[in-house]
């Protein structure tokens, strides 16, 4: 019974030691959160377990690891890292982790909405470079937010949105309800939502979810949040509708390449706030996921969990 946690950086690897109990399993913390694919066989050595947190496990190097039965991935996105049905067809399951960051993830979702009302990051960069921009903002109360896909993370953003006085629809791919949420049509959604949020999962299904036409329908002038992925948004058209206006700001958390490239467009256009997929970057969030990742650990070896 062994476990290693491959990529830790220097504040989950804290947790981790905090949290584990030696006397159940073995836990390898693995400080090297840099780690490449071409590593990994020999980093995880004979442990049946992985905790991987952001490092892609290509199912060829999943084979060179020869005691693997078992992936624990440190989030939900586990697609945009490995091939999970590949990985069962060779005998090792997949685990991720829900729900450890929802408050977390609502409430960055949340500050990106009111930063790009307000401006704030506009005005932040002129005033660095010495320059007295004044921008004018958007009053959110009383406007209209489109969540579109609805778990955790878009109930919490609802329960804080309803707070601030803003009329919160939804859109899920499955039949929902929730207090104060009114579950409409994507094309009602992206027809009438001042601010769209997005809180899908990535698959195959999402991916390029908001395309080039949903793009068109939207309110001219709306604010797009995204914490979920940056796959579920078409990156091309999202930049020529930032720089003809139909999207007045994109507030970003996530996007196609991570980090993001020096150069990349979205750097060098204004009505952008971004941020650098840190949404769920909080203590309690970090002590909820590497819990949740020993509870896997604790069920796959047939282990209690403490009281």
């Amino acid at each position: 019974m062994k476990a290693n946690f491959i990529d830790a950086n220097p504040a989950l690897a804290d947790v981790a030691d905090r949290l584990h109990k030696p006397a159940e399993f073995e836990l390898v913390v693995t400080r090297q959160a840099d780690i490449t694919p071409a590593e990994i066989p020999a980093v995880a050595g004979d442990a049946d377990i992985l905790i991987i947190d952001h490092t892609s496990l290509p199912t060829a190097i999943a084979r060179q690891c020869k005691a693997l039965k078992h992936v624990v991935f440190l989030g939900t996105g586990a697609r945009s890292y490995m091939n999970p049905e590949e990985l069962a067809e060779i005998g090792i399951a997949v685990h991720i982790i829900r729900g450890y960051g929802d408050t977390a993830v609502a409430e960055c979702a949340f500050a990106l909405m009111w930063t790009a009302a307000k401006g704030f990051a506009l005005m932040d960069r002129a005033m660095r470079a010495g320059k007295w921009l004044r921008t004018s903002g958007i009053q959110l109360t009383g406007k209209t937010i489109g969540l579109v896909g609805f778990g955790g993370i878009a109930a919490e953003m609802a329960r804080l949105c309803n707070g601030a006085g803003m009329r919160v629809l939804a859109w899920n791919r499955s039949p929902k309800s929730c207090p104060g949420v009114e579950f409409v049509s994507l094309d009602r959604l992206l027809q009438e939502s001042h601010v769209i949020s997005m809180h899908l999962l990535l698959n195959d299904e999402t991916r390029g979810f908001i395309s080039r036409d949903k793009i068109a329908r939207m309110r001219p002038g709306v604010i797009l949040v995204n914490t979920a992925r940056g796959a579920l948004v078409d990156e091309t058209a999202m930049i020529e509708a930032l720089v003809s206006g139909q999207i007045g700001h994109a507030a970003l958390d996530v996007f196609d390449i991570e980090p993001l490239p020096e150069d990349h467009p979205l750097a060098r256009i204004e009505n952008v706030t971004l941020s650098a997929h840190s949404a769920f970057r909080t203590p309690e969030a970090s002590d909820n996921l590497i819990e949740a990742s020993l509870v896997h650990c604790r069920r796959i070896y047939g282990l209690n969990s403490p009281g």
